[in-house]
């Protein structure tokens, strides 16, 4: 990955600064090196990143699944190195424990991952930690293996066109969720996803909600501005780039500006 060094404890520390709203949004120290993390969300004072070689998260302990993941994806990351292990794991970094094999067996939902194992695939440790329980989340086989699989291979395309993007991905979870297991994993009903290019001079950014079921429609028609999703999760996406300039990209939602595979 392509970070700038800063460790677990500082993302903590600088995100954590406390403003009016009791939330970390703009550092100037920060930005000025757009490599420092930029791909993540605005955090609370009591919110604890967690640092995985190849991705970022939030873990949400009621529902048993990341809140959100994050990571950049450059070009020369899409070079395939390490091959899958299909050996989901507990996350031992996430102190309250995270869901286990026993909640998902025989739940009929995938163990769906929310940074995909194809865009962790440059080194063996990125892959590794890719199968780490709180990088997944209860899909619906026919949308894990149909449309979210289209929308992640469509995203590692980006990358190689724009050179690097940053993305952020994560569960919409409604108020009485049904669950699965032991541990009560929440199964969402949709999911999230924003790109950010913020490579010179071609700065775009896109979001997608998709329903976790099977669909035949095409991706467009779950595009995004970033400011929709924005709305719709409660997370405020890229508060590290300069207020004017991310207002500017999370408002626009420009289906042209991409490239479209699918």
């Amino acid at each position: 990955m392509v970070y700038c060094q800063i460790h677990e404890h500082e993302i903590n520390k600088k995100y954590n600064n406390t403003h009016d709203n009791n939330s970390y949004h703009h550092n100037d120290n920060i930005a000025e090196n757009h490599n420092c993390h930029l791909e993540i969300p605005a955090i609370m004072p009591a919110d604890t990143v967690i640092i995985h070689t190849g991705f970022s998260l939030l873990y949400n302990e009621k529902y048993e699944q990341a809140k959100w993941v994050a990571y950049e994806l450059t070009k020369v990351e899409t070079y395939k190195v390490a091959e899958r292990t299909n050996r989901f794991i507990i996350d031992l970094k996430v102190s309250t424990h995270t869901a286990n094999n026993k909640d998902y067996k025989s739940s009929g939902y995938d163990k769906g991952h929310l940074a995909p194992a194809g865009d962790m695939s440059w080194s063996a440790q990125s892959m590794y930690e890719s199968f780490y329980f709180s990088n997944i989340s209860p899909q619906v086989p026919a949308f894990n293996r149909g449309i979210w699989k289209k929308l992640e291979e469509l995203v590692r395309l980006w990358a190689i066109e724009n050179e690097a993007i940053y993305i952020i991905t994560g569960p919409i979870i409604g108020n009485n969720p049904s669950t699965i297991g032991a541990n009560k994993v929440a199964v969402p009903d949709y999911y999230f996803k924003v790109i950010l290019d913020y490579t010179y001079p071609s700065i775009k950014g896109i979001g997608f909600i998709l329903p976790n079921a099977g669909s035949q429609e095409k991706l467009q028609y779950f595009a995004l501005s970033i400011d929709e999703v924005e709305k719709i999760t409660g997370i405020d996406f890229f508060p590290l780039i300069p207020d004017e300039q991310e207002n500017n990209i999370e408002k626009t939602l420009c289906i042209s500006c991409w490239e479209w595979a699918h």
